[in-house]
């Protein structure tokens, strides 16, 4: 994994977010669809049948999230919102070091330029907990050997990952791992012109997928064995988002050059864009996918 220099960074001063999602579902639910199907697609046959089955559930549940999100439980959404994100910017060095999303916040608070919570987020923590409780049902799934119980430990184990593809889909997008996650922030230098238009979130993830990606787009990219990541999961996580930092000016670059136009002819450029952003979460979902399994089998 490379090394993240970002997080040495000083922490930056940030006003509150401005989270502007407008009822609209990040990747939407065709793109989170299509990266959890796509996953699924993937994984190898040792991995119990009635999972392997279950990918069109698996890829229903990857939006679940953001369903929850949309339902007008504004106390849930507040208190679940800083899952979806990694403002890698705000993340003051050596915070990610710590092994627990508690630990994690006194660390935030605790740093020299003291951060809420909320300025930062806690997306690596809420894909590590959906892993390490994916890893425990496993166990509980090798170990039960009554008939009847069993079939509720798989339910659970469905259920648990697909919502844990929902973060790790969410993960492979540059303004989940961005403070500038729906447009360039207003207080950040922009030399180079970048959109301050806070709808662009949603016109990449939502419309321009729906209209421009297609499943075989993201399947084509998805090539090889999965890569087993057991006992280190916690790498895997972090390196997607460093990934996704890596490419927040080519997003925006695009957009200002090529653009994100939904109604608009295909563009490779950006179509290739997308749907590789799309691949990486796929990737990544299925080789957790298979590493929970596999752990689950080890003390």
């Amino acid at each position: 994994m490379r090394a993240l220099l970002v997080l040495s960074l000083p922490l930056l001063a940030t006003g509150p977010p401005t989270m502007s999602w407008s009822g609209s579902f990040p990747w939407g639910i065709r793109g989170h669809e299509m990266g959890a199907r796509v996953a699924a697609e993937g994984l190898p046959e040792d991995v119990p049948i009635f999972f392997r089955q279950a990918g069109e559930q698996l890829a229903y549940l990857d939006a679940e999230p953001d369903r929850w999100r949309d339902s007008g439980a504004p106390a849930m959404d507040r208190a679940f919102s800083p899952d979806h994100y990694l403002w890698m910017e705000n993340v003051p060095e050596g915070a990610l070091g710590a092994a627990d999303r508690f630990t994690f916040m006194d660390r935030l608070r605790a740093a020299a330029a003291p951060h809420d919570v909320r300025d930062v987020g806690l997306l690596p923590y809420r894909v590590l907990e959906l892993y390490q409780r994916l890893v425990a049902e496993w166990r509980l799934w090798r170990a039960e050997s009554d008939p009847d119980r069993r079939p509720w430990i798989e339910a659970r184990i469905v259920n648990d990952a697909g919502v844990l593809g929902h973060y790790v889909m969410d993960a492979a997008n540059p303004h989940h791992a961005s403070r500038h996650h729906n447009r360039w922030h207003p207080d950040a230098p922009n030399p180079e012109g970048f959109t301050t238009d806070p709808g662009f979130h949603a016109a990449f993830e939502r419309d321009f997928v729906d209209g421009h990606v297609h499943p075989d787009d993201v399947r084509g990219r998805v090539v090889g064995p999965p890569r087993s990541v057991a006992g280190a999961a916690w790498g895997t996580i972090l390196g997607e988002l460093q990934d996704s930092h890596d490419h927040v000016e080519e997003l925006f670059r695009l957009q200002r050059d090529v653009g994100f136009d939904a109604g608009g002819p295909t563009r490779p450029e950006t179509r290739d864009f997308a749907a590789e952003r799309i691949a990486v979460g796929a990737r990544a979902l299925r080789d957790l996918w298979w590493s929970a399994w596999l752990e689950s089998g080890s003390r």
